[in-house]
């Protein structure tokens, strides 16, 4: 490629361990010379920061480059958060026509990448104005998916009441968390529970019971998570009602020790099994069927393979009037997403890609959301490398991002590093 010292195949190459193979931005030009010295070839290697920049210059072509205009549009949207206050509003978004047919999954390649604003702060009045930059290209969008986070609401609300045309719809799986937040959050068992397992993860990490572990709980949305728990808990009482013959691997005692305390909850894990498995069955529903009138109908049939304890058909024929409400705002023949499960599997990639520079805040890094995103092919290479040049990535990073946590940390203690060198040559010189 002219003005270029790698080829288009080479820059492929790099990207795609960056973006598909989970390679670090360093390892990705080590991983290509290990192979083209291995085929006795003369070894080439991109440095980490033309691997970086090449994924910068991919993400802005991306997210610049012209959209398409419908009026079918599903934008599917969500803030990133990093080290400081600023945060990042990512659109992403897919035409109804384009929508992955019943049965299967919306995949990153699927989506485009339509919006990416770094902000300091965020609520409704600065994401309405955000949409609304947002729609010029492509045009009004049909549906606008999000979880409902506590500054996105109000903006989507007042795009709607603009935009009519426009439906605002709840994601799934944070709708599906919300009730299981209520049931399980309710009486105290589940708070026990959940603090006596953070507690045994704790005490056993390090030893030779650490297979015995409970999972690693988030400070944050654990109800979305509440599954991984309560299969642990499944797992243990099956395990301590084995004979002890059968379960030789460790000291009984010991075990009693560190995960008997579960007997106590052999009466409640089964219901909380059964809770949980209605809103999975309802969140995979959703996530491979969408949005449709008439689609919540064959969830009843299965929901009862959940379990029939007292409280789960109820549990199950409260998601039904949540599932109509949001199946309601879809025209006859039309599908709907209804997941933004999607974006979240963006972020993290994004976040893997950053690795430890995520220590420095949002950084021009953000633009690789829009590189993780849509197919990535030769031709888009050799289009985003022709058509961005370097100036272009570095001046849009300077202008949406402004001072980094980096270069405020650089600032603050690069004058000391030099004051220090000054003193240590005086003392050389006396």
């Amino acid at each position: 490629m002219r003005h270029h010292h790698y080829s288009v195949q080479h820059v492929l190459v790099v990207v795609s361990l960056v973006l598909s193979a989970a390679t670090s931005l360093r390892g990705a030009g080590r991983a290509l010379a290990v192979m083209q010295e291995c085929a006795e070839e003369v070894p080439w290697s991109p440095s980490w920061s033309s691997t970086r920049l090449w994924l910068l210059r991919l993400g802005y072509y991306k997210l610049t480059r012209p959209k398409e205009q419908g009026s079918d549009w599903v934008w599917i949207v969500d803030h990133v958060v990093q080290t400081g206050q600023e945060k990042c509003l990512m659109i992403v978004g897919i035409r109804l026509s384009a929508v992955p047919a019943v049965g299967e999954y919306l995949r990153q390649a699927d989506v485009e990448p339509s919006a990416i604003y770094p902000v300091a702060q965020s609520n409704g009045e600065s994401v309405y104005p955000q949409l609304e930059e947002a729609r010029k290209q492509p045009g009004v969008p049909r549906e606008i998916l999000s979880a409902q986070g506590s500054d996105l609401p109000k903006g989507i609300r007042q795009f709607c009441q603009v935009h009519p045309e426009t439906s605002c719809i709840y994601e799934v799986k944070h709708k599906v968390a919300a009730v299981l937040k209520r049931e399980l959050g309710a009486p105290p068992a589940w708070q026990e529970f959940s603090h006596v397992a953070g507690q045994t993860t704790q005490r056993v990490q390090q030893t030779a019971l650490a297979a015995l572990a409970p999972p690693r709980q988030r400070r944050k949305a654990r109800y979305m998570n509440a599954g991984e728990l309560v299969a642990w808990g499944v797992r243990r009482l099956q395990y301590l009602e084995e004979e002890e013959s059968q379960r030789q691997e460790w000291d009984p005692q010991r075990v009693e020790q560190a995960v008997g305390w579960v007997r106590q909850y052999r009466h409640e894990v089964e219901p909380w099994r059964q809770w949980v498995e209605v809103g999975t069955i309802t969140e995979q529903f959703v996530k491979t069927h969408g949005l449709a009138a008439g689609g919540a109908q064959p969830l009843q049939h299965r929901r009862a393979a959940a379990g029939t304890l007292p409280r789960t058909p109820h549990l199950g024929a409260e998601f039904v009037p949540l599932m109509t409400e949001e199946e309601a705002k879809a025209k006859a023949g039309e599908r709907l997403v209804g997941s933004s499960e999607v974006i979240e599997s963006i972020f993290g990639k994004w976040k893997r890609v950053e690795g430890e520079q995520a220590r420095s805040g949002l950084t021009g890094l953000v633009l690789a959301l829009g590189a993780i995103v849509a197919p990535t092919s030769a031709d888009v290479i050799k289009q985003a490398l022709t058509t961005v040049p370097t100036k272009t990535v570095l001046t849009w990073c300077r202008e949406k991002l402004g001072k980094t946590v980096q270069a405020t940390r650089r600032a603050l203690f690069v004058p000391l590093h030099k004051a220090e060198q000054k003193q240590d040559e005086l003392l050389l010189v006396a």
